[in-house]
């Protein structure tokens, strides 16, 4: 979409700067289009009102790019986010993510050596002196 739109941008308007516009003019409000995209698309309440608000695309681009393996920095770039708490906003974490993260750690553990796991224990014979010589302390 957004090659054919810069396509048709250079084709006929060549001194607009933008990549959507109309008639070579920037978009100043496009509710009415939105609404009646969602509309078409069923995403629809009670009142015929659009069930979807057009900033749940940021909300969803985010998730959809942390989920893909994208780096967190990686796409707080991409949807601009200059901070932490803002982006953490946007990346909601549902019980069905939690389920995967539990599923990839087994996953892992499965694959290690029984000497390579990292388990709870009780510390090794260097570390008692150690942790004798602190409890002195």
């Amino acid at each position: 979409m957004i090659i054919s739109q810069k396509a048709l941008r250079d084709s006929q308007w060549r001194d607009c700067s933008h990549v959507f516009f109309r008639y070579g003019e920037p978009i100043r409000d496009f509710r009415g289009a939105w609404e009646e995209a969602c509309k078409r698309a069923g995403l629809v309440d009670e009142n015929g009102k659009p069930s979807r608000l057009f900033h749940d695309l940021r909300r969803t681009g985010v998730r959809n790019l942390v989920r893909s393996g994208a780096p967190e920095r990686v796409a707080m770039a991409i949807s601009g986010h200059k901070t932490r708490a803002v982006f953490d906003r946007y990346n909601i974490v549902v019980e069905r993510d939690l389920h995967n993260a539990a599923a990839r750690v087994e996953d892992y553990l499965k694959t290690q050596k029984p000497e390579d796991k990292h388990t709870l224990s009780t510390p090794k014979q260097n570390g008692d002196a150690a942790l004798k010589r602190r409890r002195r302390k």
